[in-house]
């Protein structure tokens, strides 16, 4: 079905809002794919804040058009899923992890701080962990050698204590 001009340029405006408040668009050829699949794959994105549009071509650069993705308009050509999100690894790792599970999901790039991604750059993002896991790594961090230096108090007390005790028994 066509669309009509004021149709099309809704949907150019709902892009254009996405691409501002997005750090990171990936880029992926979904041919092939079951409609049973892209709909787990559309529910896995949407629970990670990552919103997956089809789009035509024409649209996409006409949206992206003066953002730090417009680096990437010249490779939107082809059934292509384009996947926005705050985030800056959250759509580079839905993707990334269904196209491990479903081969038919080929990542064609992306673009991320307003450089152009190829299919690597898009599976080394992918493989940042979670802003959670980095924050718990980080409080591990810090509170490691407050954890060492009462093991070693506790233990320099124990041996105190040991040698007291043998002291008075003597």
């Amino acid at each position: 079905m066509s669309l009509n001009r004021s149709e099309k340029q809704a949907v150019i405006d709902e892009v254009t809002g996405l691409a501002a408040k997005a750090q990171t668009l990936v880029m992926a050829e979904y041919r092939g794919i079951t409609v049973a699949d892209m709909t787990k794959l559309r529910n896995d994105a949407r629970s990670k804040g990552v919103n997956l549009s089809v789009l035509k071509n024409t649209l996409a650069r006409r949206a992206v058009a003066g953002s730090s993705f417009d680096i990437v308009s010249e490779q939107m050509t082809g059934p292509l899923i384009y996947g926005f999100s705050v985030d800056a690894v959250a759509a580079a790792k839905v993707v990334a992890d269904f196209a491990k599970t479903n081969d038919k999901l080929v990542i064609r790039g992306g673009a991320y701080g307003g450089k152009a991604l190829d299919v690597n750059g898009v599976k080394q993002l992918a493989s940042i962990p979670s802003k959670e896991v980095l924050l718990a790594q980080l409080c591990g961090l810090l509170k490691s050698p407050i954890s060492r230096t009462a093991v070693v108090l506790g233990a320099l007390a124990a041996k105190k204590g040991k040698a007291t005790t043998e002291a008075a028994a003597a």
